[in-house]
């Protein structure tokens, strides 16, 4: 590794080129250390981003290029009697055919950040004779994101690259993990989605299944069981790395990215995005969404209480849970409330605007309207995190922990609400 860096110093954007290939051609080289020492030489101001970016990803365009030509060309049989010479055995071929096969092409794009599979897709793509047009869409996309991303962040940790660079990696190939179940998740619903919408109707209430006209509801229901199950899951792994006190890395990691990223320019808009979290902006959401479920809404009362418990909830949720963990924040001592697990503004901001997001993408069939509700609440969230941590208020972890406990508070709501809302229409 030492050389590689000598000579990435010497020759830049060649080094990059050259070693972005050679690592798609399924060579032992250090490729993710390569870019993220080359965006350390980005912030020295030795290297310029994009170039460093161009570079890298075209090296890493023609390596999954000719993996792909060489691949079709040799064919299976070849692989299957000399790969386990060059590190791409039956064994690897067989595991990397099975994921094809399940969960699509689309994996190509994640594939770069799963070290092991990334060095053998494209020989894989051409052996199994997948569309090359296909395969370029996903690989050459997935290559630029790859590089940008590995740069972008060694030009962000700047002078603490030596001390940072191994544990963000790990970070990235847990991200990868994750993206890549999300794609195999969403795989799976496309292709058994009815399967699994009777079994989870079946689930929640037993002979719910005799009524045609539950439409769309199905779709609700199973997102927000999905997404109960994993912040239930996520809850538990918060739990215990608390118990352990393991935050500290992810926590100083993560403040140091968002403070390297925004610096003090950023003060004054960091000001504004504070009170996103806060009941200037609740109470406005509030009072609009009960006025329209009072004008518009479907099941008015059943919609008003619901609404009304979210909130109520989940102030109570998060007070109790406060007091339960105990943990004191960056700068609270000696504050009213000076317990910050989980953040008490982006649990609120993931209840309210979320539930209040839910009802009118539920009732406004416009795909438009829909996807402006979805990105605002997710961007309002964001921001309120990134703010809580910008003026050292809560750590990175109590944001986190807010988004998961309120995101299992918001969909365990959702699904209460529908199942009473079948229920009442079964009533009648």
């Amino acid at each position: 590794m030492g050389h590689l860096v000598n000579w990435l110093e010497h020759y830049g954007y060649l080094i990059l080129f050259v070693g972005l290939f050679l690592e798609m051609l399924a060579l032992p080289l250090p490729g993710e250390i390569l870019m993220s020492y080359a965006g350390l030489l980005v912030f020295q101001g030795k290297l310029s981003w994009f170039f460093s970016i161009l570079s890298s990803g075209l090296g890493a365009i023609f390596g999954m290029t000719l993996a792909y030509w060489i691949g079709s060309r040799l064919g299976t049989p070849f692989f299957e009697k000399y790969g386990s010479y060059i590190h791409l055995g039956t064994d690897k071929l067989h595991k990397v055919s099975h994921w094809f096969q399940k969960y699509g092409n689309k994996l190509i794009f994640i594939a770069f950040f799963i070290p092991g599979v990334r060095h053998i897709t494209g020989y894989f793509s051409g052996v199994t004779r997948i569309s090359f047009r296909k395969y370029a869409l996903f690989a050459y996309s997935g290559a630029f994101f790859w590089t940008t991303t590995f740069i972008s962040f060694g030009k962000v940790l700047g002078p603490k690259w030596e001390l940072y660079h191994h544990k963000f990696s790990r970070y990235m190939l847990i991200a990868g993990f994750i993206a890549a179940g999300v794609v195999i998740v969403f795989y799976l619903y496309r292709k058994y989605k009815e399967s699994l919408t009777r079994k989870l109707i079946n689930a929640l209430e037993k002979g719910l299944l005799r009524f045609q006209s539950l439409g769309k509801i199905r779709f609700f229901i199973l997102a927000m069981f999905t997404l109960f199950v994993t912040c239930i899951s996520l809850m538990i792994g918060l739990i215990q790395d608390y118990l352990a006190k393991e935050f500290s890395e992810f926590d100083e990691i993560t403040t140091f990215i968002i403070h390297s990223i925004f610096g003090p320019s950023w003060g004054a808009w960091m000001n504004y995005f504070t009170l996103l979290g806060t009941y200037y902006v609740f109470v406005p959401i509030i009072i609009i969404t009960s006025l329209w479920i009072l004008f518009r809404g479907k099941d008015r009362l059943l919609e008003l209480t619901s609404f009304a418990w979210v909130i109520v909830g989940g102030e109570a949720l998060d007070e109790g849970l406060r007091l339960l963990f105990h943990r004191i924040g960056p700068a609270s001592i000696g504050s009213n409330s000076p317990y910050t697990f989980p953040s008490e503004q982006t649990l609120i901001s993931m209840t309210v605007c979320g539930f209040a997001a839910y009802l009118l993408i539920r009732h406004y069939g416009n795909a438009l309207i829909r996807a402006v509700a979805i990105f605002f609440v997710v961007f309002l969230c964001l921001l309120v995190g990134i703010s809580r941590v910008y003026f050292n208020i809560q750590y990175p972890s109590d944001v986190v922990s807010g988004y998961v406990f309120g995101g299992a508070w918001l969909s365990l709501n959702i699904i209460q609400l529908e199942v009473f809302r079948i229920l009442k229409k079964d009533a009648k």
